[in-house]
């Protein structure tokens, strides 16, 4: 299939691009801002156009081309890509691309630079990156990705050609499960309907039974809340089970690592590695590096969950509304709940109740102890 085939729920998009990266390339704008809420896609509608604009079938050909592959699977020479595990891009990081970006590209057409997340800047590093977006090399493209063109200073979303995403809607992201995680079409509903239009969380889903009995058990838990004893458990049993699943993608990550370096290298399962390549092979699993990843990875884990508790009291207000039979309920497992739930707030008090989710998420991300945010969050919570 096509590169555009695995764009899920973007036709409009996927048009525009699929035009461009099939023309001469000299209308070609060398500046891009791809914007979509997070889990539409965004990255990979970024990697399929750079694999698009590289490939000499542009892409459109069912069996992919070496080119098509190395660009998605981030080994081709000419594509970089810049992603991170912290909370800001680093200046160095941005140095780093630029002289990467002033090189001809070596065998491809275009040298291609992607940069994922790049609302994560902060102004003094946006500046150094803004002259090379101004004046990109001949021969270079840059793709920018962000959730928003307001989370991006006006400097550069100025410069740059902005195409939007929308949020996929839930028929096209269980045919993409179905298809691509070999669920079946009752599962892939049911956790495309639950990740509400974000492709990687539904992914997890669909392949981690026990990521989704987490959640199962934390929205019981948040529609049961009546006592302060049971928030503070509630609160514990959720962090336990964020570092739990951070460590264990952490181990996964760390171990596909590991087996990459081995194959690259010509090396066996079994085979012991060469004192000049034990460097490199040890820095894979180096204990402060993983133990940063674990932390972001919680954080993920504790975002995602404030999504899950924020949808109980979206479901609450969609009933008090009565438009249930037009936008439907998340949670559609916990129905009864819901509606009893529903009965027993005003509308102004599940407002308020949103407004507590928000500023548990902004607490998060100023780092203040996650145990102490959920604590505070779910006591808020609880319905006398």
């Amino acid at each position: 299939m096509s590169v555009w085939d695995s764009i899920v729920g973007q036709p409009r998009v996927v048009d525009q691009l699929r035009a461009v990266s099939s023309g001469d390339g000299r209308a070609l704008a060398q500046s891009w801002l791809i914007c979509g809420p997070p889990g539409s896609g965004r990255s990979h509608v970024a990697r399929a156009f750079a694999a698009a604009l590289e490939s000499p079938d542009h892409g459109l050909s069912e069996t992919p081309t070496r080119v098509t592959e190395q660009v998605l699977a981030g080994t081709h020479p000419d594509v970089t890509t810049l992603t991170t595990d912290k909370v800001t891009i680093g200046i160095d990081d941005v140095r780093s691309l630029i002289g990467t970006a002033e090189q001809t590209p070596s065998t491809a057409p275009w040298r291609i630079i992607i940069i994922e997340d790049v609302d994560r800047m902060l102004e003094r590093t946006t500046n150094v990156l803004l002259k090379e977006i101004e004046e990109p090399s001949p021969r270079t493209i840059w793709l920018l990705c962000a959730p928003s063109a307001q989370d991006v200073l006006p400097t550069i979303r100025s410069r740059t050609r902005i195409v939007n995403l929308g949020v996929p809607d839930d028929a096209d992201v269980a045919a993409y499960l179905e298809r691509s995680c070999g669920a079946d079409r009752a599962t892939a509903a049911r956790v495309a309907r639950l990740a509400e239009g974000h492709i990687g969380i539904a992914a997890l889903y669909a392949r981690d039974a026990q990521a989704l009995a987490d959640r199962d058990e934390l929205v019981v838990g948040v529609l049961g809340l009546a006592r302060a004893s049971q928030a503070v458990l509630l609160a514990d049993s959720l962090i336990a089970s964020a570092k739990a699943q951070a460590q264990a993608d952490v181990d996964r990550q760390a171990e596909r690592a590991q087996q990459e370096f081995r194959r690259i290298n010509g090396l066996g399962e079994d085979d012991r590695v060469p004192p000049s390549l034990r460097g490199m092979y040890n820095a894979l699993t180096k204990k402060d590096e993983l133990k940063r990843q674990a932390t972001r990875r919680q954080r993920d884990v504790l975002d995602r969950a404030l999504n899950s508790v924020a949808s109980v009291y979206r479901d609450v207000a969609v009933l008090q509304n009565d438009a249930e039979s037009s936008v439907g309920l998340v949670n559609v497992e916990n129905r009864k709940a819901i509606v009893d739930l529903s009965v027993a707030l005003r509308r102004e008090q599940v407002i308020e109740r949103l407004d507590r989710i928000a500023v548990a998420r902004r607490r998060l991300i100023g780092n203040v102890n996650p145990q102490l945010v959920f604590e505070a969050l779910f006591c808020e919570l609880i319905t006398a």
